[in-house]
């Protein structure tokens, strides 16, 4: 199976996420190594700060944005949500979702990585 067959069964949508770049595979699949090193450089820590709440909203507003470009939705959604309760003042309720979204976007991570190795 590949890359894109994968993403899909992690729930990417991979058929919008070309239809943004007009069906260009060879461009996602590169934009996909943009999005694994976006993780690699803004990842979260799941016992962020909660008095200073700065770095993990500009990490996470980094890792929302990407990921909605290219549609990994997941990723997006949980993301979403997850700058909002930090931007709102609600980091508490922010960590529960980062916990729980942080294994899928490790597997979406680790099936980009072992197809573009």
């Amino acid at each position: 199976m590949g890359l894109l067959e994968e993403l899909k069964e992690l729930g990417v949508n991979v058929d919008e996420g070309l239809k943004r770049i007009n069906g260009n595979e060879k461009l996602y699949t590169r934009l996909l190594g943009t999005f694994v090193k976006t993780i690699d450089a803004n990842y979260v820590e799941q016992d962020f700060d909660t008095s200073d709440c700065t770095a993990a909203i500009e990490k996470t507003h980094a890792i929302k944005g990407t990921s909605g470009n290219l549609s990994i939705t997941p990723i997006y959604e949980a993301y979403s949500k997850i700058v909002d309760l930090l931007r709102s003042g609600h980091p508490d309720e922010a960590k529960p979702l980062l916990e729980k979204v942080i294994p899928v976007q490790e597997q979406i991570v680790a099936c980009i990585k072992k197809h573009m190795s």
